[in-house]
């Protein structure tokens, strides 16, 4: 509609234009006669031609002169005049359109944040403790970190690639005597592994079966008798007035086999240090000195006795070709052990004593001894294992006169090997320790 009415006021405007230039035309011009200049009017006009002979007398008058008439003056027509001007119809231009106005958007305020409430701390219900058999510890202040740290273990079994030389921590039951096992890859302790002689004395026979053994300290008793094999162990111990006993300890060992002699021994220590090694060997009465680094060695000529060290310090393996094989470490008691069972442990003496773990490679059927004896072939235990405390102590025919000495009631050694040996055949481990109540040293295989 817009264009149509912008049209229509063209069309108008141009029909108007072309009317105002209707053609007219000019007046005619107005004739004024010319004016004779002053050279001209003195002028003669022509001589009249010569008349010819017939004619000289005849007259004939000039033509008369042509009557002017003027022009009629124009007649002017005036012009038409102007069409009056008439403006142009308005047109109304169509309503615009409605601009549309989108609703203003509904916001909904967010809900209020939830109020957090921390939720209350859990109730902790305390463990309950497990039965002891022994009297309860007196409350003590926790002893000095010095000298009780857990100790570092590693496999050193290169057969083992994906755990050879991992080391870990000792568990808080040994945090002084442990191994890794490199087959589990796992620390254990080794008074815990089968045939440990290991603290106060407490055993586990070749039968499985545990027992406790309290010794005497200052006493020499036979662990092991064979023909061609004699272990015995000297005690070191404190009396508990409370208790009616000594609680004892592996201080050193005597070893006897064909015609040789080891001395194995933990010296005497009043204050422990983790750094000073305090090993005693001795090989048919000459001392072994080895070098404070794992697995320096010593070697007896010819190869009968091979002895090498665990760790840098206080650790040692001694392996008799075809006989045995024992692990030993020097220990102390230490001021947290001595708290928990009542030892009453002073500043004098730290009772520096043997860890020990037993493997046997041949023994005979008549082999006897405190722990020795569970390996015969005609052994039948005696232990009760119904009661709490089963005890196999205070036997005089275990004991000896001296560390050397092969004078027990139930000796089997003669200083060669038997007929009836059992050879090549490989017992199982024996770990010997005392337990953590402090009843006696155990050995298990």
């Amino acid at each position: 509609m817009a264009r149509l009415g912008l049209l229509l006021v063209s069309l108008v405007l141009i029909s108007v234009v072309a009317e105002a230039q209707v053609y007219s035309p000019p007046p005619p011009p107005y004739y004024f006669p010319p004016k004779q200049s002053p050279g001209q009017e003195k002028k003669s006009s022509p001589p009249p031609p010569k008349e010819s002979p017939g004619q000289k007398n005849k007259y004939s008058p000039p033509p008369p002169s042509p009557a002017y008439s003027p022009l009629p003056p124009p007649v002017v027509t005036p012009p038409p005049p102007p069409p009056s001007y008439s403006p142009p119809p308005v047109l109304q231009s169509p309503p615009p359109s409605p601009v549309y106005s989108p609703p203003p958007p509904v916001v909904t305020p967010p809900p209020p944040s939830p109020v957090y409430f921390p939720p209350p701390p859990p109730v902790v219900t305390p463990p309950l403790p497990s039965p002891v058999y022994s009297p309860p510890p007196p409350v003590v202040t926790p002893p000095s970190p010095s000298g009780s740290a857990a100790k570092k273990a590693r496999c050193h079994n290169k057969e083992y690639i994906r755990c050879y030389y991992r080391e870990f921590t000792c568990p808080a039951a040994c945090p002084q005597t442990c191994e890794v096992d490199c087959e589990t890859c796992s620390p254990v302790c080794n008074c815990n592994k089968p045939g440990a002689v290991c603290q106060d004395p407490r055993f586990i026979g070749a039968d499985g079966i545990t027992f406790y053994f309290h010794g005497k300290k200052d006493q020499d008793c036979c662990l092991v008798t064979d023909p061609n094999l004699h272990i015995n162990a000297h005690f070191i111990g404190k009396r508990n007035p409370n208790m009616g006993r000594d609680f004892t300890w592996v201080q050193s060992l005597g070893i006897l086999f064909d015609d040789h002699q080891i001395y194995l021994g933990a010296r005497k220590t009043v204050t422990w240090n983790d750094a000073i090694d305090r090993l005693d060997l001795s090989v048919n009465g000459r001392p072994v000195l080895l070098p404070e680094s794992r697995g320096a060695s010593w070697q007896h000529a010819p190869a009968v006795v091979h002895i090498r060290r665990s760790q840098d310090v206080n650790g040692v393996i001694i392996e008799a070709e075809g006989k045995f094989k024992i692990k030993a470490v020097v220990v102390p008691i230490t001021k947290k052990e001595s708290l928990i069972h009542n030892y009453d442990i002073n500043d004098d003496d730290c009772f520096a004593h043997l860890d020990l773990s037993f493997k046997f490679y041949s023994l005979s059927g008549q082999v006897s001894g405190v722990l020795g004896q569970t390996y015969a072939s005609n052994y039948v235990s005696k232990v009760n294992v119904g009661v709490a405390m089963p005890v196999v102590g205070r036997e005089i025919k275990f004991l000896t006169s001296s560390l050397f000495a092969t004078d027990c009631a139930v000796s089997r050694f003669v200083g060669s090997e038997s007929n009836d040996a059992i050879n090549n055949v490989e017992f199982a481990d024996l770990k010997c320790a005392s337990g953590i109540d402090g009843r006696g040293v155990v050995c298990k295989r």
